[in-house]
């Protein structure tokens, strides 16, 4: 299970093994006019705007991040994890016992140990410990963690083996105890400043330059255990609009840019030594309703507003094509995705029958969505409520926001419901049904918006199953239960629309994970 070891490579021999060594150039470069030939720019669509590498949980965070802070293993979608900081592990009586690499550094030059490891997690989840963040969502399983020598870190967890290495294995990046102590803000325990000493991880590169808000840059760290990186520089910056991100790409401002608008896919098209790469992702987009309020509180009302919707026309009018409908809570390709179910039929007769059966005729509700967190957000909520709202017996108007209230609504839990009734996005990065449902559907897993005891346990009763087999038996069925209950209006899964270099060797990933040490040229 180890990951394969190899000798401290040069740049040249990197080069030389990927067979780029006759191409050369690294990035920045690639045909464009970057600000320097051995850069390699990634624009993204939202700038972290905090340095803790545990207090936000976007995918743009792990991006910048997870070459800074090191996971302690590497997750494939679909895949079981595979070593990396961890050599090798095993479980045993509600437990998993991890062996540390013994070679790993943090960039301050500190030896990594399983007390920093055990400290990290121990920080996301204990609120006395650290500031217990919203990636708590992805650990629900996990209890605790301790140090039992040097390099052995004992995970504690309260399922199965399986669901546990689904949560270590996407989380727990590696901070330094010591160090973390010494920069923590003593007003709310997180890491603070705007400087590149902040930053301090045992990932291949190291922060070298930052600017908040707007420009960081990493170079490889020298004592790094594993293979060098490929880019001498790589920067991360980020521009709000497809239309700006793209542009960078047509002047060899950026080697590659996510998020690209359907809109903006033709430009792409036509810039040379450019390309447009796609993949479906595992991100859903989809329109949680509080059912602690009225109407939300009827299953047949709740039914009624996905049959008022026509996904296919969302996607082909409002998206240019660039999604699937969802039928259930989780996408193809996670383990526990039911492939029996179908998305609601557009029928809307059936949700005017719905909604008079629901008692909540002449119901007048609101959808609030964001702009410009999703593709085509705004126009997409717009349509959903427009689709609504053509029933004889429901009203429905949309409210655009900034991503952050549609945020807190869905963190907000099931004691707020100022909005019960709005547009988010989730991606089951661990790829496991778990990871889409815990959350929403149960008490603690910090963005419940549903509550219903027959789900809950249905939830709870998968994570006791050890059998791989079995455990995606009941985790279809909880599928299964989800599209009945519809506890969402289920909308679409997103097209993931990358902007890039021509000869940068590289494809996207389901997860929306961007490694630079899966780019070649």
């Amino acid at each position: 299970m180890a990951r394969e070891v190899k000798g401290r490579a040069t740049r040249r021999s990197f080069l030389m093994t990927t067979g780029a060594a006759s191409a050369v150039a690294v990035a920045g470069c690639l045909g464009g006019e970057g600000p320097d030939d051995d850069e390699f720019v990634i624009t993204l669509s939202q700038f972290p705007d905090t340095v803790d590498p545990i207090d936000h949980i976007t995918g743009d965070y792990f991006d910048v991040f997870d070459h800074v802070y090191e996971p302690l293993f590497d997750i494939q979608p679909g895949e079981a994890p595979e070593s990396r900081v961890v050599e090798d592990w095993e479980h045993g009586d509600g437990a998993a016992e991890l062996r540390l690499r013994d070679d790993v550094q943090f960039h301050d030059g500190q030896d990594l140990t399983a007390e920093d490891v055990a400290f990290t997690l121990e920080r996301q989840i204990d609120p006395e410990v650290g500031p217990a963040s919203s990636q708590v969502a992805g650990l629900g399983s996990i209890e605790g963690a301790e140090a039992v020598d040097d390099s052995t870190v004992r995970f504690e967890y309260s399922g199965a083996a399986a669901l546990a290495e689904y949560e270590f294995g996407n989380y727990a990046r590696a901070m330094s105890r010591e160090w973390t102590d010494d920069q923590e803000s003593a007003e709310s325990g997180e890491i603070v400043g705007d400087s590149a000493d902040v930053f301090n991880g045992t990932g291949p590169y190291e922060v070298v330059d930052f600017t908040p808000d707007t420009e960081i840059v990493l170079e490889p760290f020298d004592d790094y255990w594993g293979d060098e990186p490929p880019f001498e520089r790589l920067v991360f910056n980020a521009d709000e609009e497809s239309s700006g991100r793209v542009a960078a790409l047509e002047t060899g401002e950026s080697d590659l840019t996510i998020n690209v608008l359907p809109e903006d896919v033709q430009t792409v098209q036509d810039t040379e030594d450019a390309e447009v790469r796609t993949v479906t992702s595992f991100r859903n987009i989809f329109c949680p309703m509080k059912n602690e309020a009225e109407p939300f509180d009827s299953q047949e009302f709740r039914q009624a507003m996905n049959y008022a919707v026509d996904n296919e026309g969302v996607i082909d009018d409002v998206l240019s094509g660039f999604g699937e409908p969802m039928s259930q809570p989780v996408p193809p390709g996670v383990n526990g995705y039911n492939p029996d179910l179908d998305p609601y039929p557009y029928d809307p007769d059936e949700a005017e029958s719905l909604v008079e059966e629901s008692g909540y005729g002449g119901a007048e509700i609101e959808l609030v969505a964001p702009q410009g967190r999703y593709l085509n957000d705004a126009d997409v909520a717009q349509t959903v409520a427009d689709q609504i709202d053509q029933l004889e017996n429901v009203s429905c108007d949309v409210d655009v926001v900034d991503f952050g209230v549609v945020s807190d609504a869905n963190s907000a839990g099931m004691d707020d419901y100022e909005i019960p009734f709005f547009m988010i996005g989730w991606g089951v990065i661990t790829g496991d049904t778990d990871y889409g449902v815990s959350g929403f559907f149960q008490e603690g897993g910090g963005v419940q918006t549903f509550r219903d005891e027959e789900l809950d346990q249905a939830i709870e009763e998968s994570k006791e199953i050890d059998d791989p087999e079995e455990r995606e038996q009941q985790l279809q069925a909880v599928n299964e239960l989800a599209r009945e209950k519809a506890p969402w209006i289920f909308l679409h899964l997103q097209e993931s629309i990358y902007g890039v270099r021509q000869d940068v060797q590289w494809e996207p990933r389901e997860d929306e994970t961007i490694w630079a040490w899966e780019m070649s040229q």
